[in-house]
């Protein structure tokens, strides 16, 4: 289990904080997608008649997916340091570990939820999602 256990209403309380880094790594994955897609567009390209693409244009954006990538790591760790595990990037999927009723379990809460409002055991992930149903 992790360092830190929060109660429903601390994970709430913890999203102003959470959400904007959240939001951040959810629109860095999106960026890099479209870039490995052009990239993978620019390789083909360039491996048949170069397509109007040259090498600096895969330089380019070999050099701005690095950027963030750094970006990304930073707002995982960022997460990581308030007490939230990140289980998927793309959709900013996090959990809050927890108790409830003397069990370890794990809040789980997504960019675009308005507040973290389930639950799941440690092994059932995000598709054994709950309402939370336990007062504090």
């Amino acid at each position: 289990m992790a360092d830190r256990s929060f109660t429903p209403s601390e994970a709430n309380s913890a999203l102003p904080e959470v959400r904007p880094v959240a939001e951040r790594l959810v629109a860095l994955r999106v960026r890099m997608r479209e870039l490995e897609r052009e990239q993978a567009q620019h390789v083909t390209a360039i491996g048949g008649n170069g397509g109007g693409y040259a090498a600096s244009d895969l330089n380019a954006a070999q050099s701005e997916l690095g950027g963030l990538a750094d970006a990304a790591i930073a707002c995982v760790e960022k997460l990581e340091e308030l007490g939230v595990d990140v289980k998927d990037l793309d959709l900013g999927l996090l959990d809050f570990p927890a108790e409830r009723h003397g069990e370890d379990v794990l809040l789980c809460w997504h960019v675009g939820e308005d507040s973290v409002a389930f639950w799941h055991g440690l092994a059932e992930g995000f598709a054994g999602r709950k309402p939370i149903d336990w007062s504090e």
